[in-house]
C-alpha cells in the first residue's frame, strides 16, 4: 500500500505506527467478548497538510482520529502501536501529558456542534476557554484572536458574534464557531470529525470553504474524517481509505480520485445513483396538501406558509431545501403531530383530522413514517422480530406462527433473511437498522410512507443500497413516498416530482424533469450548484461562481 511522501523528518507532525485498538462488547445472553476495531493502521501527516480518513460506518475513522489525541471511547482500548505527536509518543505520557496536549497541540471539531457547546455559556467564553486554560495568552489577546477567526471564517458581525448564546445562531454558524474554538489556541493538529455531515448543501459549501481557508492561513495540520469522498476531495492533500478497521488504500487525493488501485476504493469513487425513470401522475392523488399554514410558539413563528402539494399512488414526491425550510414540519403536519393554523390534508379522498389523537386506526396504518436516525427509532431491548412484529399485532391481530411467518417474509423483502429475527439493534450495522425500520413500516401495509432524511447518516454504498431497496419495494407494493432530503443526488435518483422549499414556502414544484430544467429561480439555482462533485478544484470554482453571482446582484 502506497504511503504519502515526506519532504523531511522536520515536516512530520503526526506519526501513527501499527495502531491496534480493541473494544469489549456485551452480546445479549452471552459472555463479554473482545473485538479488534482498528488493526495495524499507520498514518503520517505533515505540518500544514490535510489527511482525509474515509470509509463506511464502522470502518474505524473516528476511532483513529480520537487516538491522535490519546483518547479512546468507553470500552475501547489502544492495545498496540505508537502515536507520535511532535516526535513524542503520547500513549506513554500518562494523564498529565494528555492534559497538556489536548486543547493546545491537538484540538477536536465534532460532528454535532449543537451537542458540543454549553447552551448556558456565551460563544466567546467557550471559544477562548482552551487558550486561557493553557495560559497561551491573556483574555484580551484571546478575544482579539477569536474575533479575527470569526472574520476569517465568514461569521456575521464578528465583533459581537461571541456575545451570542449557541441557540441564537444557525447550525452552519455554530459549526464554524467550533472551528474557531479549535484554532484559537493555535494547535499543531485539528481532528475534524464529519464537520459538515449534518448540514444542508448550501451551508456545507460555506463551512467547507471556511475550513479550507483557515487551514491554509494558519498552517495547521488536519485529519478530516468523513464518509463523503466528494467532500474530502475538496480539502485533503492525501486520503486513507479504511474498511473494517483496516487500511485499504493510501495515497494523494488525485491518485485516489482519478486512479484508485483497490476494488473497494473504486466502488466508493464510482458510486452514483442511477436516476429513477420518472412516472407521470394519473388519476386522483392519494394525498393532497391544501394551503397549509403552520406555526410554533402559539402561532408567533410561521414555519409553513400556504403550502400545497400532491402525491400519487406508486410515486415519489421529493421535498428538498436547506435546514429550516419547513421540510420536516410539513411531515409533522401530515402525520398529525402539528395541527395547522390553516388548510387541510386530504388522504384517499377523506379529510384527515388535524390532530393525531383524533385519527382512525386505518388513518394511522395507511400513513407510515421512516425516521432519519434508525438508532433512536428502535427499542434497543427488543429483538428485530419483536420490532417488526408489533405493527402486525396492533393492526392485524397476528400472533404466534402467523406473525413469525410474516416477519420472515418482510425480512426477506428487505434482503436480510429470517436469521435476523432474534438479533438486537446493537448487533446490526447502520444500513441493516434502516432496513428494519423500512420493514416495520411495510408491516402495516401502508399506502404512503414519509421518509425523513433516511439515507443522510449512511455512507454512500449503504445509502445506494437503501435507495434501490425503496424503489424495488415501490414497484412491488405500489406504495407512495414523501421523501424529505437535502441531498440532490438522492432527489434525482428516486423522485417523480419535486417540491423545493425555502423559508416555509414552496418556491418550485412539479415533475422532476421540469423542476431540474433551467431556467431556475435564484434559490433552486443555488441549491443545485452547491452539491459537491468528485472533481479536484470544484470547491474553489463553485465559490468563485457564487461570488460573481452575488456581485452581479
Amino acid at each position: 500500500m502506497a504511503k504519502a511522501p515526506l519532504k523531511s523528518k522536520d515536516d512530520l507532525l503526526l506519526d501513527i505506527r501499527n495502531l491496534r485498538i480493541e473494544a469489549t462488547i456485551y452480546p445479549p445472553g452471552e459472555l463479554p467478548k473482545n473485538i479488534t476495531i482498528v488493526d495495524d493502521v499507520s498514518v503520517k501527516l505533515e505540518r500544514g497538510k490535510v489527511l482525509g480518513l474515509i470509509g463506511e460506518s464502522g470502518a474505524g475513522k473516528s476511532t483513529i482520529g480520537l487516538s491522535s489525541m490519546g483518547y479512546g471511547r468507553g470500552g475501547v482500548r489502544i492495545t498496540g502501536g505508537e502515536v507520535l505527536l511532535n516526535g513524542r509518543d503520547i500513549l506513554k505520557g500518562g494523564a498529565k501529558v494528555l492534559r497538556q496536549i489536548r486543547g493546545r497541540e491537538v484540538c477536536y471539531v465534532a460532528q454535532s456542534a449543537a451537542a458540543a457547546f454549553n447552551p448556558a455559556i456565551k460563544l466567546m467564553d467557550q471559544v477562548i476557554e482552551a487558550a486561557l486554560l493553557h495560559k497561551i495568552c491573556t483574555k484580551a489577546e484571546a478575544e482579539k484572536r477569536a474575533v479575527g477567526l470569526f472574520k476569517k471564517l465568514g461569521l456575521p458581525n464578528p465583533e459581537t458574534f461571541g456575545q451570542r448564546f449557541p441557540h441564537q445562531v444557525s447550525g452552519g454558524q455554530l459549526q464554524r464557531a467550533m472551528t474557531a474554538m479549535a484554532l484559537c489556541s493555535e494547535p499543531d493538529l485539528i481532528v475534524f470529525d464529519e464537520p459538515t455531515t449534518a448540514l444542508d448543501v448550501t451551508t456545507q459549501i460555506d463551512v467547507l470553504a471556511s475550513i479550507k481557508d483557515a487551514i491554509r492561513d494558519t498552517n495547521v495540520a488536519a485529519l478530516y474524517i468523513t464518509h463523503d469522498l466528494a467532500v474530502v476531495a475538496q480539502v485533503a492533500d492525501d486520503i486513507i481509505v479504511l474498511r473494517n478497521g483496516k487500511p485499504v488504500e493510501y495515497g494523494d487525493t488525485r491518485q485516489i480520485i482519478k486512479e484508485p488501485r483497490q476494488q473497494y476504493t473504486n466502488q466508493l469513487v464510482s458510486v452514483h445513483h442511477i436516476p429513477h425513470e420518472q412516472n407521470n401522475p394519473t388519476g386522483t392523488p392519494i394525498l393532497s396538501v391544501r394551503n397549509i399554514t403552520a406555526a410554533y410558539g402559539g402561532g408567533l413563528v410561521k414555519v409553513l406558509k400556504n403550502v400545497s402539494v400532491d402525491i400519487h399512488l406508486g410515486q415519489t414526491l421529493a421535498v428538498v431545501g436547506e435546514s429550516g425550510s419547513g421540510k420536516s414540519t410539513l411531515a409533522r403536519v401530515i402525520t398529525g403531530l402539528l395541527p395547522p393554523m390553516e388548510g387541510s390534508i386530504i388522504f384517499e379522498g377523506r379529510t384527515l383530522s388535524p390532530r393525531l389523537a383524533n385519527r382512525t386506526r386505518d388513518d394511522l396504518r395507511e400513513l407510515q413514517m421512516i425516521y432519519q436516525m434508525a438508532d433512536t427509532a428502535m427499542n434497543p431491548r427488543q429483538t428485530v422480530g419483536t420490532i417488526i412484529g408489533r405493527p402486525l399485532e396492533f393492526y392485524f391481530g397476528m400472533r404466534g406462527k402467523e406473525r413469525d411467518r410474516r416477519v420472515a417474509e418482510l425480512l426477506e423483502k428487505i434482503e436480510m433473511g429470517k436469521g435476523f429475527a432474534d438479533r438486537y439493534p446493537a448487533e446490526l450495522s447502520g444500513g441493516q437498522k434502516q432496513r428494519v425500520c423500512i420493514a416495520r413500516a411495510l408491516a402495516a401495509k401502508p399506502k404512503l410512507i414519509i421518509c425523513d432524511e433516511v439515507t443522510s447518516a449512511l455512507d454512500p454504498l449503504v445509502a445506494d443500497g437503501i435507495l434501490k431497496l425503496l424503489l424495488n419495494l415501490q414497484k412491488d407494493e405500489n406504495v407512495a413516498y414523501l421523501f424529505i432530503t437535502h441531498d440532490l443526488a438522492t432527489v434525482k435518483s428516486i423522485s417523480d416530482s419535486i417540491a423545493v422549499m425555502y423559508r416555509g414556502e414552496v418556491v418550485r414544484y412539479g415533475p422532476k424533469s421540469d423542476v431540474l430544467q433551467p431556467p431556475f429561480d435564484d434559490y433552486t439555482d443555488l441549491l443545485l450548484s452547491s452539491v459537491p462533485e468528485m472533481e479536484l478544484g470544484w470547491l474553489e470554482a463553485a465559490m468563485k461562481t457564487r461570488k460573481m453571482a452575488s456581485a452581479g446582484n
